[in-house]
């Protein structure tokens, strides 16, 4: 069963919601402007607050996620979700919610699911392709930036994976906190620094593959690349029309080269950029395997792409005009793929 809702969820009349046990499964985005209050204490006012699924305390940014286990869930008669998504499909916490969704499909009486729905911070924009070869349960079936909400995404995985749980959709329309507040006034992630992260996180976080940090540990994680072996007056690096690359040092106070100084570059959108950052970093990771035998790609990486076409670029086996066709032409098909899904009225676009 799914249903999209466009009254808040304080204003929902289910009982599971009103005389259930409820557990809540959210960020610190989850928290209300206009009531000053979060998702949780909605439920704990209620007296049918059962259970709290929070993000972990990583000590490496970029590596936190929702854990829960099957025998939390049990017994419970609603799960209600509000994080706020990045726009790729490898957020992690986009990754708990379908981990939870999976969790909930197998179980015998699963309580139903509700999403507080929220804008997609990297726009309808879309980047990539869709997942080709093996990869985890949890990916789900839709290219690297999708354009969805996570509303939308996880009616996609509901119906994809055949998933017979309940799930409500709450419209992103009706929170309070973006007509109130400042963008990321509270960020989505540790690593999520700026309004810009989202533009640049879906290519940026294929560096946490190789033993190029994306700068994390830094105010500006996948704003800016870098590494102790790099030198950045070495050489012309590719940088598309529009983005500047500034060269730079910077010493990571987390991750991999904590405490080290490295050598790289930010990379700097110019007003009206319309940036697409996946392409961008295979290609910039094809600079440094040609400029720096000490650069290495992990097998993982290949893995987090799942496409063999930028996998062969990646190798040195083709060169980058076939990879932009190749990209060009799964865009256009997810874009057909996601129509099926929209809860909105603006569908994704490619960048141009």
């Amino acid at each position: 069963m799914f249903s999209f809702r466009t009254t808040p969820i304080a204003d929902q009349l289910d009982r599971a919601l009103l005389d259930g046990k409820v557990g809540v499964f959210c960020t610190p985005a989850c928290w209300d402007a206009a009531s000053g209050s979060y998702l949780y204490d909605l439920f704990r006012t209620r007296g049918n607050l059962a259970a709290i699924f929070l993000p972990g305390e990583e000590a490496i940014p970029g590596n936190a996620h929702i854990d829960f286990s099957p025998d939390e869930l049990a017994g419970l008669d609603a799960v209600a979700v509000e994080i706020q998504d990045g726009g790729s499909r490898y957020f992690p916490f986009t990754i708990d919610v379908l981990r939870l969704i999976s969790a909930l499909s197998v179980m015998e009486n699963p309580p139903a699911l509700y999403i507080v729905d929220h804008p997609n911070p990297a726009g309808r924009e879309v980047e990539g392709t869709l997942p080709a070869g093996e990869t985890d349960v949890w990916t789900p079936a839709c290219v690297h930036r999708h354009g969805l909400t996570l509303g939308e995404l996880a009616q996609m995985y509901v119906g994809e994976t055949g998933a017979q749980i309940a799930l409500h959709v709450i419209s992103a329309g009706l929170a309070s906190s973006p007509r109130s507040l400042m963008p990321w006034t509270i960020p989505p992630a540790s690593d999520f620094a700026g309004v810009f992260t989202p533009y640049f996180y879906c290519g940026g976080k294929l560096w946490t593959e190789t033993n190029v940090t994306p700068g994390l540990g830094t105010v500006r994680p996948y704003e800016m690349i870098g590494a102790p072996f790099i030198k950045p007056d070495g050489g012309q690096i590719p940088v598309p029309e529009g983005v500047l690359a500034r060269p730079c040092s910077f010493v990571p106070m987390a991750g991999l080269y904590e405490g080290e100084r490295c050598f790289g570059w930010q990379f700097i959108l110019t007003a009206g950029t319309k940036y697409h950052s996946l392409l961008h970093t295979v290609q910039v990771m094809r600079y440094l395997s040609e400029h720096y035998s000490s650069f290495h790609i992990s097998d993982s990486l290949y893995g987090r792409l799942a496409d063999p076409v930028m996998a062969e670029y990646l190798r040195g086996n083709i060169t980058f005009d076939i990879v932009e066709e190749h990209v060009k032409s799964e865009e256009q098909r997810w874009i057909r793929k996601a129509k099926r899904y929209l809860l909105y009225d603006d569908p994704p676009v490619r960048l141009k």
